[in-house]
């Protein structure tokens, strides 16, 4: 009889979680944000999940298939590119900034007004197309592995690419307006002046060689972060009408990337630096040694002569 019962528990149990975590799921959808309702690829998860299992496939498969063939130039593509998502960041950004101040936003802590007013609407659009621009933004990786740019398929770039697209499927989901705003407008923002250092460096050498200000990017992503993380602490302190799960979230996964971005700019630019550093200091001291043995060399020669 004991055994019995054990048995059912077992059975049961896996059976119940999965009963509970589907009607939890009911339960989100029924408090998600109405005026997005209908909008593409919003009422759903799944077609946000596919296309990023998707993508995560293609990072797998990419540079197999890509092994034993030859690098695509893709210049005719990556131009127009990234001046097109360069001019569709700085649509987002615009359009945010444009109704935030007409709204007379916070950038400290802002709550959700569920209103059907033009500027809240503008809003919850804008932030629609920031979600949408992150699936876009896949084609960043596909082109790095048709160019055979395995190095930039880091671990960083993954993690980057594949969970912004999820997490803002939730923004859009459920909070569409708010203080949600204000890390899409940034994000775009730095989004404009990156594709656009893209698309220039895209159009050669003779460009590329004036691009100076790459690393200064990493730098106001990593303020952006730093910015983010102390907002949402404050707001998390302050009781900001505004979801506290979200507040969280944000907190946490901002930490994960100046964590990430920090890593990579200490080795991109730092280690670099001492390495390059380092360099130049044992080459100039060759230079003097070889000058000074020269100058040696001459005057023994002048002797013997």
């Amino acid at each position: 009889m004991q055994v019995r019962k054990v048995m059912t528990s077992i059975i049961t149990a896996p059976i119940n979680l999965v009963r509970d975590a589907y009607n939890y799921y009911l339960w989100t959808l029924s408090i998600a944000d109405d005026r997005t309702r209908g909008w593409l690829l919003v009422d759903s998860p799944i077609p946000t999940l596919i296309c990023t299992a998707i993508y995560l496939f293609i990072v797998w498969i990419g540079p197999k298939i890509m092994k034993k063939r030859k690098p695509f130039k893709l210049t005719w593509l990556l131009i127009p590119y990234n001046f097109c998502m360069a001019g569709l960041n700085a649509y987002i950004a615009i359009a945010l900034f444009i109704a935030s101040f007409k709204l007379s936003y916070s950038y400290i802590c802002q709550p959700i007004k569920n209103t059907w007013k033009a500027e809240e609407m503008q809003i919850a659009t804008a932030v629609w197309w920031y979600y949408f621009s992150k699936l876009i933004e896949f084609s960043d990786t596909i082109f790095f592995i048709l160019r055979k740019k395995d190095n930039q398929l880091s671990f960083l770039h993954v993690y980057h690419h594949s969970t912004m697209f999820l997490l803002w499927w939730i923004g859009i989901k459920w909070v569409p307006s708010g203080s949600t705003f204000l890390p899409a407008m940034i994000n775009s923002f730095i989004h404009v002046l990156m594709y656009s250092y893209y698309g220039l460096a895209a159009l050669g050498p003779h460009v590329a060689k004036y691009l100076w200000w790459k690393k200064y990017l990493t730098i106001l992503q990593l303020i952006q972060f730093t910015s983010a993380v102390i907002l949402g602490i404050n707001a998390i302190k302050s009781d900001c009408d505004f979801p506290l799960w979200m507040q969280y979230a944000l907190v946490i996964y901002m930490i994960s990337f100046i964590v990430l971005f920090g890593n990579f700019y200490a080795k991109a630019y730092i280690q670099k630096g001492k390495q390059a550093y380092a360099k130049h200091t044992v080459n100039t001291a060759r230079s003097k040694n070889n000058g000074h043995s020269s100058v040696t060399n001459g005057v023994g020669v002048k002797k013997i002569q």
